[in-house]
């Protein structure tokens, strides 16, 4: 019988336990998973978006800083509490940005499919603007409706419904685009929807929304020149409309000449010039503006732009265009990559419409173009536009998502 030497079988128990302890300590995570991980946190698709969501906030943390500097004074005058205006626009952000986070969970091919029930939605709201006892007049206009309570404007919802038709109708018809019927259906519902806009009466948004249809046409492949003609055409009714009432051609007059009526006509232009010029390179500092205190009117609204940059100077409001032309650039780039032709026009509009309404506004503040009624996106005081604005956002956020993930 063979003897076992007892050294060896102590070392062979203990070289077997050894591999027992190894065989069922749960496996270590591997270096690959860890960077990959890291990889996903710091992929293009989430830095984009973070960007997105960033300039979005630090619009709307401006905007609401400049309501309570400008809302306040308004609302004195007015006999409100002094945090009505802040209040109002805190709680459509709060909303706007609960929209966006859902919204940005939605697939945005499911709003190309609903959008005969959207545009109805819209169509429906635009008349009921008309109808007394659902009508709301304020400043002359009568732009709001009232439901169960909440006034709303659906001239601004007009805007991203356009958008979204125009570009589903183009992109299902990318084979059909010299036929007249692809060009005509988005003309006829523009044009539809522009005399119940034109009859509240808001020209500045038929410019708009005018606008940015035109350009999706464009993007979707239209033939150019029947584009040419369709804005030869609206210039000229633009135009017609302009001075057909006195108050819109004294508007104009006054854009050419803001000096021959300073106290009437031009007297908000210029006062707006004077609160920017006051500004300096550096702002006069936080809730010191001057052109607020019954100097500039709809400081905290159409107007906000002064106040931004009386307060916060050149530098600040150079930061405020920065940060749109940044959040169209980054809109563009959710457009390019993503394969989609709905996706792509969709994208590209919403970009466009931010970027385009935020420098007829900034244009309107010095002075360059007629005034107009174009509020700032995101920063002006308004909660339809801040709602419907935040929307596309997250219809944005949704396209680049599902861009990087195709």
């Amino acid at each position: 019988m063979t003897t076992i030497d007892p050294s060896y079988r102590r070392s062979f128990h203990r070289t077997l336990a050894s591999a027992l302890k190894e065989t069922l300590r749960p496996p270590k995570k591997s270096a690959t998973k860890k960077r990959r991980k890291v990889t996903a946190v710091r992929s293009p698709q989430l830095k984009s978006q973070y960007w997105i969501i960033g300039i979005v906030l630090a619009l709307n943390v401006i905007g609401l800083a400049m309501i309570l500097s400008a809302g306040s004074v308004t609302a004195t005058y007015d006999g409100l509490n002094t945090w009505h205006y802040f209040q109002r626009q805190g709680i459509w952000f709060l909303l706007g940005f609960a929209a966006m986070v859902v919204t940005s969970k939605v697939d945005y091919r499911r709003w190309g499919l609903q959008i005969r029930y959207l545009l109805a939605a819209t169509f429906l709201l635009l008349f009921l603007v008309h109808i007394p006892g659902f009508g709301v007049n304020a400043n002359g206009a009568t732009r709001w409706v009232k439901l169960f309570g909440i006034q709303f404007q659906p001239s601004e919802l007009l805007k991203l419904a356009i958008l979204i038709y125009t570009a589903k109708l183009l992109a299902d018809q990318q084979s059909k685009l010299s036929e007249s019927r692809t060009f005509n259906a988005p003309v006829i519902i523009y044009f539809a929807a522009a005399l119940l806009v034109m009859k509240q009466p808001d020209l500045g948004t038929v410019i708009v929304v005018g606008a940015l249809m035109v350009i999706v046409m464009f993007l979707g492949g239209l033939p150019v020149l029947r584009l040419a003609g369709l804005v030869t055409v609206g210039a000229a009714l633009t135009l017609a409309v302009s001075m057909s009432a006195d108050y819109r051609r004294a508007r104009v007059l006054s854009f050419l000449h803001p000096d021959s009526d300073p106290s009437n006509t031009g007297y908000q232009t210029l006062q707006s010039l004077v609160g920017v010029a006051s500004g300096g390179w550096m702002g006069v500092g936080p809730g010191a503006s001057r052109a607020k205190w019954g100097f500039l009117p709809y400081a905290h609204t159409d107007f906000i732009y002064t106040v931004i940059a009386e307060e916060m100077g050149f530098v600040g409001a150079i930061t405020v265009l920065m940060l749109f032309i940044g959040l169209a650039a980054f809109g563009i780039r959710a457009a390019l990559r993503c394969d989609d032709k709905f996706g792509s026009l969709l994208a590209t509009g919403i970009s466009m419409w931010f970027l385009l309404q935020a420098f007829i506004n900034v244009g309107t503040v010095i002075g360059v173009l007629p005034v107009t009624g174009i509020p700032l996106p995101f920063v002006s005081f308004g909660g339809t536009s801040l709602l419907v604005g935040m929307v596309a956002v997250g219809i944005i956020l949704n396209i680049d998502r599902q861009g990087h993930n195709e």
